[in-house]
């Protein structure tokens, strides 16, 4: 894993930091990468836009007449529970 080094860290942030992470029960460690994990995952969800919209790209050059479709078939009888 890689790992990198945060300079010139005002010593507020640092103590809040510190309070967020005793918080969670985890290192400060810990914590900044759960911070950073967080900002990521929410920055590539919003890149990435909804679940619909995202399929509609995926399928938008396709024509679905050419879609073969399943001939129906009568619908069953429904079961009978006898309260016997």
């Amino acid at each position: 894993m890689a790992s990198i080094t945060v300079r010139n860290l005002n010593e507020t942030i640092k103590a809040g930091l510190r309070l967020r992470a005793a918080r969670h029960g985890w290192s400060m460690e810990q914590e900044v990468r759960h911070i950073l994990q967080q900002a990521l995952a929410a920055e590539q969800a919003a890149a990435s836009g909804s679940f619909a919209e995202r399929i509609r790209q995926r399928f938008q050059g396709l024509d679905a007449s050419d879609l073969p479709i399943a001939p129906r078939q009568p619908v069953r009888t429904p079961p009978v529970f006898d309260p016997a």
